[in-house]
């Protein structure tokens, strides 16, 4: 790891040393972690081109010795600001620059205060661009979590059943995730049976799942501070004919932009290739969201695969392909695999089963 971490800080201070900047403070928690290995919730680095700093309080002071051996460690009481100025003037700098997209108005104005005649350089995307690009310990790591994921979905095909409620199957994958190797889940699972399927990010409830209606779970792990994101929509017993056409359209959707996709592409040509079918199908003011997003540290992050964004796919990416259909009052089919942009076109990740129907 330590090595690693000094590579990615050669990165950075390059990048520094490209847009004249003397120093960056990353205070965003992934981006934190990404540099130095540090886990903790408090923590700020400070990185210039001699010092890598991780400035935290006497709570962390032990796990950021073990996690970050890389790091010269500073303490400070209660905020980051205590000890700000003593690390500006040290260096003498000019320009600092920090993650505008994290910190806030009031963070900044006391930053502002404490730079003793630096400049506060705003400046957004920096490392999380790097992140984007997955290294091979990390897609290691990625593809643990999306086999648990897979194997979470078979496990509950197995075990659910009409009768149950949606918060009983929600619980039954999270444990099963947790005492399979996951440190948790990725993110709050959702299970939508029915009309409650036609809400993308729909909250689980107390329902109980009938037979004939769609249900759409929206399920992933985190293994070692990476995670996975895995949807499958299926039917315990006969569907309706809606559901067989809806599912079709979906499917077919979510096929078309994994055959599209290879380095090179604009993300949002990806997503055209999906909301194409969609649209020709006739359901295209009932697929309201972008194609995908990347998935690591966080469980949504870059490339984000929408209408009308214009990022080039590189090797290396990771991020979810996740068409869907939703119709009030009766429910909805979203699909959704992970996939990784390699130089000879993409692998599918996920390989968790897409057959729709389940006979109980």
């Amino acid at each position: 790891m330590k090595s690693v971490v000094r590579m990615r800080l050669a990165r950075l201070r390059q990048t520094l040393a490209d847009n004249d900047l003397d120093a960056i403070v990353i205070s965003q928690p992934e981006n934190r972690r990404y540099l130095s290995g540090f886990t903790g919730t408090g923590g700020v680095l400070f990185i210039s081109p001699e010092r890598a700093v991780l400035a935290t309080t006497f709570v962390y002071l032990e796990q950021a010795r073990k996690q970050a051996p890389a790091f010269e460690l500073v303490r400070f009481q209660r905020e980051f600001v205590e000890v700000w100025p003593d690390l500006v003037t040290e260096i003498n700098a000019r320009r600092v620059a920090f993650e505008s997209a994290h910190l806030t108005v009031a963070e900044q104005g006391k930053l502002d205060t404490g730079a003793e005649g630096a400049e506060l350089v705003p400046t957004e995307g920096i490392v999380e661009g790097f992140r984007a690009i997955k290294d091979r310990d990390e897609l290691d790591i990625i593809r643990k979590a999306v086999v648990l994921a897979d194997a979470a979905f078979t496990h509950i095909v197995g075990f659910i059943e009409p009768g149950m409620t949606e918060r009983e199957v929600a619980w039954a994958l999270e444990v099963y995730m947790r005492t399979h190797g996951a440190e948790k889940a990725a993110f709050d699972l959702i299970v939508g049976a029915g009309p409650n399927g036609a809400m993308p990010h729909h909250e689980v409830s107390e329902r109980v799942i009938g037979v004939g209606e769609p249900i759409v779970m929206d399920l992933g792990a985190r293994i070692a501070g990476y995670h996975s994101d895995l949807t499958r929509t299926i039917c315990l017993g006969q569907p309706d004919g809606r559901f067989t056409e809806i599912y079709d359209v979906v499917l077919r959707a979510q096929l078309a932009a994994e055959a599209a996709i290879r380095a090179g592409l604009v993300t949002g040509e990806a997503d055209s290739a999906a909301r194409q079918v969609i649209a020709e199908a006739g359901y295209g003011e009932q697929y309201g969201h972008g194609l995908g997003h990347g998935v690591g540290l966080a469980v949504q992050e870059e490339p984000s695969i929408r209408q009308g964004a214009e990022e080039v796919l590189k090797p290396g990416m990771v991020f979810t392909v996740e068409p869907g259909i939703y119709l009030p009052d009766w429910g909805g089919v979203r699909i959704e695999d992970m996939v990784l942009v390699r130089e000879d076109g993409v692998e599918v990740l996920s390989q968790a089963s897409k057959e729709p129907v389940i006979i109980k």
